[in-house]
């Protein structure tokens, strides 16, 4: 049987599509902004597990797209789900540290309360209240910072703005786990394999890169480790204004990720190595 996989482009699924036992569907096989339609595809299929890497991530986009972000990021995971716990078949759905406001410096446990800031916030918290009511066996995974050799990201956008400038200014009072998108593939497909031998491990759960950094000093390691003599200033986010308003403290506690599944936060100064070997013989 197969491990169906919604998303083919993003990071994520990039990642997961390496895996034999693994099928990515995209846009042309499954439109998220038709949410029913993903769930007939569910429904038909013959398949272990599903796990859905899709969603609707422009962040600022969002503010002025609410209708198509909340379809694609609320209602779509919800239907999945539903079709899932028709079949008995576990649900794997990632969600994001955005459902959180941003407060404090204490790294957010899995059930603190949420507070998300702007509308690509708000809807991927639909998803995960749409998800829970299913009531089938799922989990919910939130992760942060996403990098790979793939797509766009952070990762990427500072190797291309260090290749052209002497000097840039990076935020410094926003921090966080970056997590490697290939390790987020890893996590997803030991979770659905123990989520189908043990249903009774649904929950919601966290999963990021460590140690915590700003993007100030994730960026001065990009360039260390490329050789870019690019400097970096520090900036509060304050001086960096964007249609929607970013979480300061994206720190997540994942200990009880480590409890229920034996995934332990992975190095992500270890997992940037690796990217940018990808990089460099792609």
């Amino acid at each position: 049987m197969t491990i169906l996989v919604f998303g083919q482009t993003g990071q994520v699924a990039r990642e997961l599509a390496v895996h034999k036992e693994v099928a990515c569907i995209g846009r042309g096989e499954a439109d998220l902004t038709n949410p029913e339609a993903c769930a007939a595809i569910i429904a038909a299929g013959d398949v272990s597990s599903v796990i859905n890497a899709a969603a609707y991530t422009a962040v600022d986009k969002a503010e002025d797209e609410a209708e198509t972000a909340h379809i694609v990021n609320a209602l779509a995971p919800a239907a999945m789900a539903r079709a899932c716990a028709e079949k008995g078949v576990p649900f794997v759905h990632l969600s994001t540290d955005y459902v959180f406001d941003g407060s404090g410096t204490r790294p957010w446990q899995p059930d603190d309360a949420t507070g998300p800031l702007g509308v690509y916030g708000a809807t991927k918290l639909a998803g995960e209240v749409g998800v829970r009511a299913a009531g089938g066996p799922h989990v919910i995974l939130r992760t942060s910072w996403v990098f790979s050799a793939h797509g766009q990201n952070f990762v990427k956008t500072m190797l291309r703005l260090g290749r052209e400038r002497d000097a840039l200014t990076v935020v410094a009072d926003q921090m966080g786990g970056p997590t490697s998108a290939r390790s987020i593939a890893d996590a997803t497909l030991k979770i659905a394999t123990k989520l189908s031998q043990d249903p009774d491990q649904s929950g919601t759960i966290h999963f990021s890169g460590a140690p915590d950094v700003s993007w100030a000093d994730f960026a001065r390691e990009v360039f260390i480790k490329v050789g870019i003599g690019c400097t970096v200033t520090d900036i509060p986010t304050s001086a960096y204004t964007t249609p929607a308003r970013r979480p300061k403290n994206s720190r997540l506690d994942c200990t009880k990720t480590k409890i229920m599944f034996g995934l332990a936060r992975s190095d992500w100064r270890i997992e940037l190595d690796q990217v940018l070997a990808d990089l460099n013989t792609s």
